[in-house]
């Protein structure tokens, strides 16, 4: 076997890489604000329905596409249920607390808590990819975390529900990344075949759910249907959640699941300080105020040595991979990862 039969692909271009992390960024902050006009605004009295809308239009969107050969994915067999777990179920909890959390909290907090995704993404990509990171980074993590329970022990609109969803959604945004690049990687879906199959598989049993609780019944029942500029803002808000799928799993696809946890830090930045002029739901006070700069300044910091050190890696971690291919080759043995 050749040594260039035992090399990794080639990495993507640094303009993919960044022109990802920016959509996934602006579409981030554009669906939290879609989101929060709402479910707040409004007072529409169902997020669970909210989150079927969109899991509704990212179905006939890519179906549509995939009719009209504009994109290309696998066909439904029994495969996939077991390619794509546990996927559909990340996906419905990290919509579902999502969306919860969005309507609990004003939007500083809600960017603040959301900063222990990184964490929790570091910790899986440790325990699940097997991945190390420098003690600089881990220190930037503390600095995020740390800011954030600063803003949060002065939040003089403490709320348990919302905070526990918030938490969750933490929790389930990080296994869904780290497991999509798992899976982008290792069982060829590709990237609209894990959209399309996650939404498929889930839609049905988060309708029942739906109408179980009652929610259904509360969504069908809300007053302002008639009213054309709610219609507007629900309808923006389920092609952006169509368009947020999209974005974070090409951003995981050219990137890394931490480096999409990063690049919400930095969208993050720009979400919790307007949020504090704009919203009418956040109480100001010195020591949130306090706690939301170091978790952005943290967050700025954690997001710089990121892309600086992958940068910097890239040359002495392809000669290492070249050295350890070429001692493997040379025994007959397979390639390493």
């Amino acid at each position: 076997m050749s040594v260039e039969a035992c090399r990794e692909p080639a990495e993507h271009s640094a303009i993919l890489k960044f022109s990802s992390a920016l959509f996934y960024a602006s579409s981030s902050f554009l669906i939290t604000v879609v989101n929060k006009t709402v479910l707040t605004s409004y007072r529409f009295p169902s997020y669970l329905c909210l989150g079927i809308g969109q899991m509704i239009t990212t179905l006939v969107v890519l179906y549509a596409a995939k009719i009209s050969n504009t994109v290309q994915f696998q066909d439904f067999d029994r495969s996939i249920l077991f390619k794509i777990f546990p996927l559909p179920l990340l996906y419905v909890g990290n919509h579902v607390t999502g969306l919860a959390s969005t309507k609990k909290l004003s939007l500083p907090m809600f960017t603040v808590l959301r900063k222990f995704t990184i964490l929790m993404t570091m910790v899986l990509e440790v325990y699940i990819l097997r991945k190390t990171f420098p003690k600089h980074l881990v220190y930037s993590v503390v600095a995020i975390v740390c800011g954030a329970i600063v803003a949060a022990s002065s939040d003089l609109a403490f709320d348990v529900e919302g905070y526990t969803f918030i938490l969750l959604n933490d929790a389930f945004t990080a296994a869904s990344g780290v497991y999509t690049k798992k899976k982008l990687g290792d069982q060829g879906l590709g990237k609209y075949g894990v959209l399309f199959y996650n939404a498929l598989i889930i839609i049905i049993p988060t309708l029942m759910a739906s109408a179980f609780t009652g929610d259904l019944h509360k969504a069908l029942a809300f007053k302002d249907w008639m009213k054309a500029t709610f219609v507007f803002c629900f309808l923006i808000s389920c092609f952006m959640g169509f368009v947020l799928m999209y974005s974070i799993v090409l951003c995981s696809y050219y990137n890394s699941a931490l480096t999409t946890a990063v690049v919400g830090a930095i969208k993050n930045v720009a979400v919790a300080y307007i949020g504090i002029f704009v919203g009418g739901d956040y109480l100001f006070s010195w020591t949130n105020f306090l706690g939301l700069s170091i978790c952005m300044s943290g967050g700025l910091v954690y997001s710089y040595l990121t892309f600086n050190n992958k940068s910097s890696r890239s040359n002495s971690e392809g000669l290492q991979e070249l050295k350890i291919h070429v001692t493997e080759d040379s025994k007959g043995k397979f390639c390493a990862n």
